[in-house]
């Protein structure tokens, strides 16, 4: 059954197609027939109750430099697709968030993946805290006092955005680091919700391993490692993938989430794992897919298709 698929997405001619998911997924959605089409935010409107898109069909060729093709602008109603992939990268701020209040609108008539309205409750950093357990010590908060208390009682510390992406804004301060005052008065200026502060894991320089579940069961993962210099493991700010297994706490870790994620209707969603402590859960444009492949793991966008089509099948 041909389904008709439209991406919401930054626009494909940014795409790094090396380690993209979403142009994973949308290769191998073109591979089982399906016709997509492709829309960046800022195209999406809501008229009279409507939920409408100014679309072009998508093709798209695994070749460096030559990866897509678009047709014609055309004006669509969404709720005439099957799917609806939510897929631009965060900032997750206000305008991420109108995009799931509309989306929302038309599922799951047509299936939008993820569900917008629990992308929307499940904010990466802030979801994870239902499973403190799993976490290294944690504080969300904008009280420069709560800062500094809690870096007395954890030594190094983690200091990064609470709706930040990619590595974003990470900073890593020492026990006796005399900037922790003028990067929260920096902090105060360039963002209104409060920060996220954990206990620095040191086990981050073997690595920060990403692991992806399908319908909360987990399918791959890969380990990232931090360039010397740095203590970000995001693959474009310099962290170097490497092929990993899961460990049995990890396996625990997945069984303890999988069925939140199963009840929210999370289709893809990944995880981030230094040593024994999860430290985010990603459920808005969830990456690895493409790196999994590479290193001989599943492939994990046609698990992803297999989990859609029984959907609308």
């Amino acid at each position: 059954m041909s389904l008709k698929i439209a991406f919401q997405m930054d626009h494909v001619s940014t795409v790094s197609i090396a380690g993209d998911t979403t142009f994973a997924l949308a290769l191998e959605a073109q591979r089982r027939g399906h016709e997509l089409f492709h829309y960046t935010p800022e195209r999406l409107s809501m008229r009279n109750g409507d939920v409408t898109a100014r679309v072009e069909t998508m093709r798209v060729d695994d070749v460096k430099g030559a990866h897509f093709t678009l047709g014609e602008l055309q004006r669509v109603n969404l709720a005439e697709m099957d799917v609806v992939l939510l897929r631009q990268d965060p900032p997750f701020d206000m305008n991420y968030i109108t995009t799931t209040h509309l989306l929302e609108r038309i599922h799951p008539k047509t299936l939008v993946v993820n569900d917008p309205a629990w992308v929307r409750n499940s904010p990466e950093k802030i979801f994870v805290t239902e499973f403190a357990d799993l976490m290294p010590e944690t504080l969300i908060t904008k009280d420069p006092q709560e800062v500094a208390d809690f870096r007395r009682e954890a030594g190094d510390i983690i200091i990064k955005p609470l709706y930040g992406n990619g590595g974003a804004g990470i900073f890593h301060l020492h026990e006796a680091d005399r900037n922790l005052a003028s990067l929260l008065e920096m902090f105060g200026q360039m963002f209104r919700e409060p920060y996220i502060v954990q206990r620095y894991l040191k086990d981050v320089r073997k690595g920060d391993k990403r692991i992806i579940l399908i319908d909360g069961e987990p399918v791959g993962a890969i380990n990232r490692v931090p360039a010397e210099h740095d203590s970000r493991s995001n693959m474009h700010v310099g962290g170097r993938a490497e092929k990993t297994e899961l460990t049995s706490r990890e396996r625990d870790i997945c069984a303890r989430i999988g069925p939140s994620l199963k009840e929210r209707g999370f289709i893809l969603v990944g995880i981030d794992v230094i040593g024994d402590y999860m430290t985010e859960i990603n459920v808005t444009s969830p990456t690895g897919v493409r790196e999994v492949k590479k290193f001989g793991g599943a492939d994990i966008a046609a698990l992803f298709w297999h989990a859609v089509e029984a959907r609308r099948n």
